[in-house]
This record gives C-alpha cells, sequence and structure tokens, in this order.
C-alpha cells in the first residue's frame, strides 16, 4: 500500500522550501552545500541501495523493507522478506544488489534472526519483483546464536570480482573474535551462491569456520571498497574509545580483545594486553572518545569534485558526518559536519546523481541530501 502520509510530507516540504528563504547553507573546508529532507517518518531506518536514478530500498531495524520514489516521494512495503528478530541493536539491517541486479533482480539482506538457542545474524537472497520478494534462501547464518542484543555488526559488500562480504559483531561475548570455530568477531566472504571461496584464508585448516575472512573484530558496522583500486576499508567500534578504520586483508586477525585503544565502560580499566602485539594489525585511524561510527562511502561522484575519493563516515554518538581524506592507504585529515543538528546518522551512501544521501536513525527517522551551493 502507498504510504500516502509520507507522499504529503514530501509535497508540503517542496512547498514550503518553495515559498520559504534558501536554506541555511553549511559551510565546510572544501564545498559548502544545504541539506534536503527527501523523506521522514522513517523507523530507526538502518540501511539504503538505489535500484535506478529514482527508486531505492530502505531497511528499517524494526524488520520492514521500503521501496521509496525518492522524486515523487511515494514510498510502499515489500512483501516476502524473511522472519526477523527485532532484539536489542539487531533486526532489518543491510542492503546489496547482486552484481548483475539489472538483469537478475537479486537481492540480499542482513538481518537478526532468532531459534530456540538465541539470536545471530543471517544473510538471505531474494528476487525483487514490483514490491515482492520471491524466492528467497538464506545463504548465511552466524554461529553460533546467543543471546543478549548487542554487536551483530553488520554490512554486506560485493568487490569487483563477485565476492560477497558480511560483517558481524562480537555479539558481546569478546573471546568469541579471537575463535576461528566461530563466526562473531569476524568478517565473512562467500561466493554470490553463498558457497566458500576455494581460496578463503582458513578454508584449509580443520575445526575452523571456512567463511571467516579476517577476525578480532568488535562490531564492524560500515565497509565500502576505495574507487580505482581493490581495497576495502572497514570500520569497527571500539568500546570507551578505540573506533577503528581498517584496511581489510585475507587473513588478518585486528586484535580485539587482546590490543585495543579502548576501555572498559564506566571504570576505565585496560582491556587485553595493550594496544600493540606482534601479529595482530593496527587500525589505519583510530578514534579516541568513540564517535560510534555506522555506515561509510567513498565518495566518487560529479557533484562534489574536490570530496573525490573522501571517505564518509556516520556517526551515531557524537550525530555528526565525517569526512575522511585518503592518501592512498592512509587517513590525512579528518572534518566534523553536521554536529547534532540531525540526529544518529546511521547509512551514507553515493546517490546515482553524484548527491550524497544520509539515514538518521531515529523514531521518525529521515532520509537526508546533501546538495552543492
Amino acid at each position: 500500500m502507498i504510504k500516502f502520509n509520507r507522499r504529503i510530507t514530501f509535497i508540503l516540504l517542496l512547498c514550503a522550501l518553495y515559498n520559504a528563504p534558501a536554506d541555511e547553507v553549511v559551510q565546510s573546508e572544501q564545498h559548502d552545500f544545504i541539506v534536503e529532507s527527501v523523506l521522514s517518518d522513517l523507523d530507526h531506518p538502518w540501511s539504503m541501495v538505489f535500484l535506478a536514478d529514482e527508486e531505492m530500498l530502505i531497511s528499517e531495524r524494526s524488520g520492514s523493507l521500503m521501496l521509496v520514489n525518492t522524486t515523487t516521494g511515494e514510498s510502499q512495503y515489500v512483501k516476502g522478506l524473511p522472519e526477523v528478530a527485532a532484539v536489542g541493536q539487531g533486526g532489518l539491517m543491510d542492503i546489496a544488489l547482486h552484481p548483475d541486479f539489472s538483469t537478475n533482480g537479486l537481492i540480499y539482506l542482513s538481518f537478526a534472526a532468532s531459534d530456540g538457542s538465541g539470536t545471530g545474524t543471517e544473510v538471505a537472497r531474494g528476487k525483487l519483483v514490483g514490491n515482492e520478494l520471491r524466492d528467497v534462501e538464506t545463504l548465511f547464518a552466524a554461529l553460533p546464536k546467543s543471546g543478549g542484543g548487542r554487536h551483530f555488526g553488520s554490512r554486506l559488500l560485493f568487490d569487483p570480482e563477485g565476492f560477497l562480504y558480511i560483517t558481524l559483531g562480537d555479539r558481546g561475548k569478546r573471546p568469541q573474535a579471537q575463535a576461528l570455530t566461530t563466526h562473531p568477531g569476524s568478517i565473512i566472504r562467500l561466493n554470490e551462491d553463498g558457497t566458500v571461496p576455494v581460496d578463503n584464508p582458513f578454508v584449509k585448516q580443520s575445526r575452523v569456520r571456512p567463511e571467516i575472512y579476517t577476525y578480532g573484530n568488535r562490531n564492524v558496522q560500515g565497509i565500502a571498497l576505495q574507487p580505482g583500486t581493490n581495497r576495502i576499508w572497514a570500520h569497527e567500534h571500539g568500546p570507551q574509545g578505540g573506533d577503528e578504520v581498517n584496511i581489510v586483508v585475507a587473513g588478518t586477525n585486528y586484535g580485539w580483545p587482546i590490543i585495543t585503544y579502548g576501555k572498559n565502560y564506566g571504570t576505565g580499566t585496560d582491556i587485553g594486553e595493550g594496544t600493540h602485539k606482534e601479529g595482530m594489525a593496527q587500525p589505519v585511524y583510530q578514534w579516541t572518545p568513540s564517535i560510534a561510527p555506522s555506515g561509510m562511502a567513498f565518495y566518487s561522484g560529479d557533484m562534489f569534485p574536490h570530496w573525490q575519493g573522501d571517505l564518509f563516515v556516520g556517526s551515531l554518538k557524537f550525530q555528526l558526518l565525517v569526512r575522511l581524506e585518503v592518501d592512498g592507504d592512509k587517513i590525512v585529515a579528518e572534518e566534523q559536519l553536521l554536529q547534532r543538528r540531525f540526529g544518529r546518522i546511521r547509512d551514507v551512501r553515493v546517490g546515482p546523481d553524484g548527491l550524497l544521501y544520509l539515514l538518521t536513525d531515529e523514531s521518525d527517522g529521515q532520509l537526508l541530501r546533501l546538495q552543492p551551493r
């Protein structure tokens, strides 16, 4: 059913903008811009993906997936989704398109799912026909499932070779991140059909989950491919400090919870063995205090030419958008934008129009669009 309340909100907004003074200009180091509200009344939106110039999908953590027209503001729910467990930080999370989506219509969803033993991150795919998902199949289920509502991950990314990456959290059980016998606390790599690639780093080791690509990850909620390279970047939540940005390299141990720049919540006491240990990777960049990073994207459009190659990261804790200047495999500068102006920024994407789109993680969440001035 078309959600006319959202369409009316959108039309009223356009009327208000037409009759109102020019939008407030946000000044930044390299581009000034305005922020437009494209859609509101979203229930804790988590992710978005563009299907075409004017169509996109938006997931809501509570378990809804919406098909949205960004020109008219009309939206309708997608039917046929797998059963989602909206538990704590978990629910319906990321969305990704198959590399050949234009011909096969396949979309991938990550979500929290429960059984008699607990809850964990799963990934399913189905064919999008109109506003219905058909032939849905589960491709991956993180094991073991467990109680609690923390640290599900979960972002999805296809690389240029067609491999699917799934980011996971440790589910609040720290030792799992160092245990190759369990999935939580790792990044997973699969073929597009859910099978395990023959060159995964641990595929030939016994008593190891062959899907694991990296481990020692606390809670990865951002992943992006660097334009013009095959580098995959990811960031993860630290505890009290120590949010990390890393380059994803096969077989790497990123250290959690043995090394970290963070501290225990409340007490501020040390975690593990310090910040460095041989055989464990150092982050490319880290935030202390924590910003609670969420979705991220490299900018590759034409509308903001001075932002080409920059990495944009949403912040939940400080309710801001971070712009990171990247030089090769290093981060050389940071700019913080929109602090506490729109709420918790959950996802960041570059649209086919070259504009930057944001989702705010609120009970009345918004889809925002940055326009150059």
